[in-house]
């Protein structure tokens, strides 16, 4: 079979999508793999075809301006208010995006798309090429369900009602975002009118299947979602050929007890000196060895004592079993990785859905309270992750919840339910 896999966004829309299109290959399917230009070596580098769509939408989150609009956006509201301010810098851009999607569709000429959300026009490239689409999603945010709310919508007790309407008005939010082009495309392309943008149904009304690359361990698949909706477990990609560690990572691990993990990836707000000052007292403070991953900019820490190392990264699947006790920013990527290895997690959420990973990891006993960026202090740091150390129930929990974990096969998961939906049609 061959199939094509639309995905945009940070490296956390992209890493899981890569792993499923390498579980594709492994079961003998050719695999297109589309995401922005900046991953090109990475999706290449994993044995996918790589498939071209524009960076210029990425590029307004590394401008001043997208910065400041991560770190001040604090809920749903503000995110359709800033949405609203920016609509004609980033319109052209959004139209680029389906082209790119379109023009990679039309050359490989898939039996199947595979998109992410970000990738909207998986399901009219889909439709005009008369071929079944599946959405794949790295968080729960489309599917509406009674039993919870949507992530960046507070957590109201007025009952099912609402918890549905939340995710009903973030499918809303992505029409408003992105419905004109499709919109606009579908004209042009001779298909029928569509009411509006609707990425869990196809054009005449039928449901679109959607796989959840979330463990059903962590987050319970609800009862009220229908049979098209599913819940495989995560999608992890294994870094091995990234090769071996550094010698300085290798003899730093050697030369005492397991240390703290300490990364934000990219978060840091506006000023990664200070967050890197705060981490380095929080890890004196505590009394532990830290091993401090600078990833793209997040922290930048200064003279360190014996005790703690700087490196730039290092694969999660490798690094993250040799801890203690793992300090991130609660990015759904890093969440898998760590709940995987089953060590308990202390959660810095900067934004977005990081606050929900944090209150989770919380409520199911794996971790320590999560504590805000702005909030963040070198004292309640340097205590939650004392915590963690001296918490023998909150260690155990983890590491039942990470051998859980290690035994689902999420990728294996989705690579059958895609074959059943593409042989249904």
């Amino acid at each position: 079979m061959n199939i094509l896999i639309l995905t945009y966004g940070s490296r956390g829309d992209v890493q899981p999508y890569v792993a499923l299109g390498a579980g594709l290959r492994r079961a003998g399917h050719d695999v297109t793999l589309a995401t922005s230009e900046r991953f090109r070596d990475f999706v290449s580098g994993h044995g996918l075809r790589y498939g071209f769509l524009s960076d210029d939408l990425l590029a307004i989150v590394d401008t001043e301006q997208g910065r400041e609009m991560i770190e001040n956006t604090r809920n749903v509201f503000q995110i359709v208010r800033r949405m609203l301010s920016m609509a004609k810098q980033v319109g052209p851009m959004q139209r680029a995006l389906l082209e790119d999607s379109w023009r990679i569709a039309e050359a490989v000429r898939p039996d199947v798309v595979v998109f992410h959300p970000k990738a909207f026009g998986g399901p009219v490239v889909a439709e005009e090429l008369g071929v079944p689409v599946i959405l794949a999603l790295p968080i729960p945010m489309l599917v509406p369900t009674g039993e919870h709310t949507n992530m960046g919508f507070p957590a109201l007790k007025l009952g099912a009602w609402y918890n549905r309407m939340t995710f009903v008005a973030v499918g809303g939010l992505m029409a408003l975002a992105a419905g004109k082009h499709v919109k606009a495309w579908r004209k042009a392309h001779g298909l029928a009118a569509q009411k509006r943008l609707d990425l869990l149904h196809t054009a005449d009304g039928r449901d679109i299947a959607v796989l959840h690359a979330v463990s059903r361990h962590v987050m319970p698949e609800p009862a009220d979602w229908p049979p098209t909706a599913h819940m495989t477990g995560y999608w992890f990609l294994d870094d091995a050929q990234d090769g071996a560690p550094s010698d300085a990572l290798s003899t730093f691990l050697n030369a005492g007890p397991p240390p703290v993990y300490v990364g934000f990836g990219s978060m840091a707000g506006r000023d990664p000196e200070r967050l890197g000052k705060i981490v380095v007292e929080a890890l004196r403070r505590a009394n532990v060895r830290g091993v401090i991953a600078t990833g793209w900019g997040g922290l930048k820490p200064e003279s360190l004592p014996d005790t703690m190392l700087k490196i730039d990264q290092a694969p999660h699947d490798w690094l993250f079993p040799r801890m203690a006790a793992i300090v991130h920013h609660g990015g759904a990527g890093t969440t898998a990785a760590a709940l995987r290895a089953g060590k308990p997690a202390v959660i810095v959420p900067f934004f977005g859905d990081q606050p929900v990973w944090g209150r989770r990891i919380f409520e199911l006993g794996a971790g320590a309270a999560p504590i805000p960026q702005k909030k963040l202090t070198a004292e309640n740091l340097g205590a939650a992750i004392s915590r963690t150390m001296a918490d023998a129930k909150m260690q155990a929990r983890a590491r039942e919840l990470g051998e859980k974990i290690r035994a689902e096969d999420g990728v294996g998961t989705a690579v059958a339910l895609i074959e059943r939906y593409a042989a249904a049609v």
